[in-house]
């Protein structure tokens, strides 16, 4: 029964992954709210389901030993290998957290109009939040030569919008289930789509207390310097496999102000729904404690 449970799950998050992922479905046709409820509810499902079934038979392997259920227990090796490997990339990426958080807390402290971060002195155009709870702002030397001070101010509350939604935290956790579940379908697909959609709505919150033309014209001026920019920052701006990234963030600013509600129940559902298999284990102890009385 557990290999069936297994089975099941990993058909149900593969079906997940391909559902509404055809040729055809209007997702940039959506606002960027829903685009995000829709990309991030099917780049959880999948490995959240996994993860939790896992637990739910590694939970449920005991008992089911003691019923004489022996084939249970090629179950129980794939969901322990799986939990174990997952416990192992997750220290692998707190370690690197870590590590990398250390080295930038080695940069010089400076003012950057209002706000406090670290000077990386690289002539390469740089800005982004380092860490997970608690980021730091590092600048490099090569933005502060290539923007005006007014679309600094500009970037720098983009950078502050992400510090606001947290982001460096939630995406350190949706980093590890992207590497944790790589091999599902459409894994880079939708982490790109977050990527952008990240980008969106710091650009949105920013527009709300800066000229958004003013933010456009400095996302302009650094993707023309893009040959140069890091992999990481560039992300966010400019991406072969997705050549409108920077144009649509031009239009979102541009047009009318979108609402972005605080609170995204839809993907707390999806959450809910991947929990389901752990709901399984008080109905297995009860069918144990059934065979053992009938025994």
């Amino acid at each position: 029964m557990h290999l069936l449970l297994l089975v099941a799950a990993l058909g149900l998050a593969l079906g997940v992954r391909f559902l509404g992922l055809v040729e055809g479905v209007p997702n940039q046709t959506l606002s960027s709210f829903w685009r995000w409820s829709w990309t991030l509810g099917r780049f959880l499902f999948p490995p959240l389901l996994l993860l939790m079934t896992a637990l739910a038979i590694v939970w449920m392997h005991p008992l089911a030993n003691e019923a004489g259920i022996w084939n249970n227990r090629i179950s129980y090796v794939i969901s322990l290998g799986f939990l174990i490997g997952a416990g192992g990339l997750l220290g692998s990426q707190v370690f690197r957290a870590y590590k990398t958080q250390g080295q930038v807390r080695a940069f010089p402290l400076q003012g950057f109009d209002g706000q406090t971060g670290r000077l990386l002195d690289s002539p390469l155009p740089f800005i982004a939040q380092v860490g997970v709870w608690q980021p730091e702002l590092v600048i490099s030397q090569g933005l502060l030569d290539t923007l005006s001070p007014v679309h600094l101010q500009a970037v720098l509350l983009h950078e502050q919008a992400h510090r606001y939604y947290r982001d460096t935290f939630w995406f350190f956790w949706l980093g590890w289930l992207k590497q944790l579940t790589f091999w599902l379908p459409q894994t880079e697909h939708l982490w790109q789509e977050l990527l952008l959609l990240r980008e969106l709505r710091a650009d949105r919150w920013a527009a709300n207390r800066v000229d958004s033309l003013l933010l456009a014209e400095a996302l302009y001026l650094l993707v023309s310097q893009v040959g140069s920019l890091s992999e990481t920052f560039a992300a966010g701006l400019h991406n072969p496999a997705f050549p409108d990234r920077l144009s649509q963030r031009i239009d979102a600013l541009l047009a009318e102000p979108q609402p972005w509600p605080p609170v995204n129940f839809s993907v707390w559902g999806w959450v809910a729904l991947s929990c389901l298999p752990l709901a399984t284990i008080p109905f297995h102890s009860l069918s144990h404690q059934h065979y053992c009385l009938m025994l």
